[in-house]
């Protein structure tokens, strides 16, 4: 036997038994996730590598056409030197040195002065001094790419590089003999700066 539902009984539905979650988050939740959020980013921030970071754009001086960037960033064994240069003779050696004084006027009566060391260490002869960085070699199309790590320099205190001149000279350099002016005449100079 069929039953017949006409009455009022019949339209109505019966009550769920789980309740239907909202789509909508609610304002609680909203506001946890965006706090969540904010406080995560927050730490990040904390826990960022700040280095500790120079540059210097080398221009050609009078004559040349050697150019470059050379980029210092601290690490904790010294000072990582990044150099990219360019317009050098083919198949060259040549020295980068680091000069006492920021000055890139290269002439016969001013330059950067004599290389970068420490007061107290100047005397010491046959020493090498701080602002000896390196001998590189230009490859066969005059350019050089690559990095030294000076342990002997910082970006800041008494053996700070920032304010200095650096100096690609046409020689390369006797890392062991401290050499006023450097290795041979200046091909390209920048100051360093943060």
């Amino acid at each position: 036997m069929k039953q017949r539902f006409d009455g009022p009984e019949s339209r109505r539905l019966p009550a769920a038994r789980h309740p239907v979650p909202s789509l909508v988050p609610s304002l609680s939740t909203t506001v946890s996730a965006l706090v969540s959020v904010l406080l995560l980013g927050g730490c990040g921030l904390l826990f960022q590598n700040h280095e500790k970071r120079a540059d210097a754009t080398l221009q050609p001086t009078g004559g040349n056409t050697a150019t470059g960037t050379v980029t210092f960033i601290e690490r904790a064994d010294g000072v990582q030197v990044s150099y990219n240069l360019s317009g050098m003779p083919p198949n060259s050696e040549h020295a980068l040195q680091i000069h006492e004084r920021g000055d890139c006027i290269i002439t016969a009566s001013s330059d950067g002065g004599p290389v970068f060391a420490p007061a107290s260490e100047r005397s010491d002869s046959g020493s090498k001094v701080e602002g000896d960085l390196a001998s590189i070699r230009a490859d066969a199309n005059g350019t050089a790419t690559g990095f030294i790590v000076a342990p002997d320099v910082s970006l800041d205190g008494v053996r700070s590089v920032l304010s200095r001149a650096i100096v690609l000279h046409r020689d390369g350099a006797d890392t062991y003999a401290i050499v006023p002016h450097g290795a041979g005449p200046a091909l390209a100079c920048g100051v360093i700066k943060q």
